[in-house]
């Protein structure tokens, strides 16, 4: 099938999985003058499978280690009722929450699920990680060459703080890292995480939840490749478009860097193509309602992952 879509910026074609020239004949034609198409948005930090839990545990703690801890007593029934849950069915469940929130593309911080290679409804990156130096003490860096995603200072006490010097005494602060959190630096981690050229993911709904504060705003200056996360439910506070409205307000990145955020830096440091909307490009697109920076999921008119599709936006027949 060819689709034509028609929005406020531009005209862009769709056939099969790809962007194509919008000319020539199309099967449909969606007409959405007032809307603004956009590629899909990447969502750098995810946990798919605990996207049905809610938030758990009796905030502010000193580190993520102690909340993990903390949850496993607090909440252990409802925990393990949440587990029995499939595991497709919880997977599908944090896909939803991405795709309904213009989200194409996503890191899920776990290990690879056969269910991503099967049919699956957006794009998971597979991207090298482990989980911290806290629950995974003899973490190395399987290749310098790729991406390499690891929770890092995510809390506000000398255990977070001493992470970075860690990883750097232990040769794994490299310009391939992708640290996700960086709450808890100090001021000398931040210089040496800064001078390495290692990149940020940035989920401050879920710092502010656990620890009442986020990313120190010496470590987001300009110079840092920093990228966006929405973090699961369990300590986030809603979906990827939710999280740039709070970075946002927060005024931390300018505008600019916030959608590059979920966007070209993303992709760059994740090692995927550039998010374009030119013909022979993927077709992993957005229409919005309202400007980016300002939207909701009820502004998402449509989202095109590749095979999957879901709009809101009238359909016309083409001429």
């Amino acid at each position: 099938m060819r689709l034509l879509i028609r929005a406020a910026n531009r005209d862009v074609g769709v056939e099969g999985d790809g962007i194509v020239d919008p000319s020539g004949r199309f099967d449909v034609v969606l007409d959405c003058p007032e809307a603004e198409i956009r590629p899909g948005l990447i969502n750098a930090h995810d946990h798919l499978h605990r996207n049905h839990y809610g938030r758990l545990g009796a905030p502010p703690y000193r580190n993520a280690y102690d909340w993990a801890r903390d949850i496993q007593r607090r909440h252990h029934d409802h925990i393990a009722a949440c587990h029995a849950l499939p595991r497709r069915d919880a997977l599908l469940i944090g896909a939803w929450k991405n795709l309904f929130a213009g989200v194409t593309s996503v890191v899920h911080h776990d290990r690879w699920e056969p269910d991503f290679d099967a049919h699956f409804p957006l794009r998971v990156m597979r991207v090298d990680q482990a989980d911290s130096l806290g629950m995974t003490p003899d973490v190395t860096l399987p290749s310098a060459d790729r991406p390499f995603c690891l929770h890092v200072a995510e809390g506000l006490d000398e255990i977070a703080a001493d992470e970075v010097r860690s990883l750097e005494a232990r040769g794994l602060l490299q310009p391939n890292l992708i640290a996700v959190h960086g709450v808890g630096m100090d001021e000398d981690a931040i210089a040496r995480f800064r001078v390495s050229g290692a990149a940020l993911t940035w989920c401050p709904s879920s710092n502010h939840f656990l620890f009442e504060r986020t990313a120190p705003p010496a470590l987001l200056t300009e110079g840092l490749d920093v990228l966006l996360g929405s973090d699961s439910l369990l300590t986030g506070d809603g979906n990827l478009l939710d999280e740039i409205r709070l970075a946002h307000t927060l005024g931390l990145l300018d505008d600019v860097r916030l959608e590059a955020a979920v966007g070209a830096t993303a992709a760059r440091r994740l090692g995927m193509t550039a998010p374009s909307l030119d013909p022979g490009g993927r077709a992993d697109l957005i229409l919005l309602s309202r400007p980016l920076l300002e939207a909701n999921a009820d502004d998402v008119l449509l989202v095109i992952a590749a095979a999957f599709r879901a709009s809101r936006c009238p359909i016309s027949p083409s001429a």
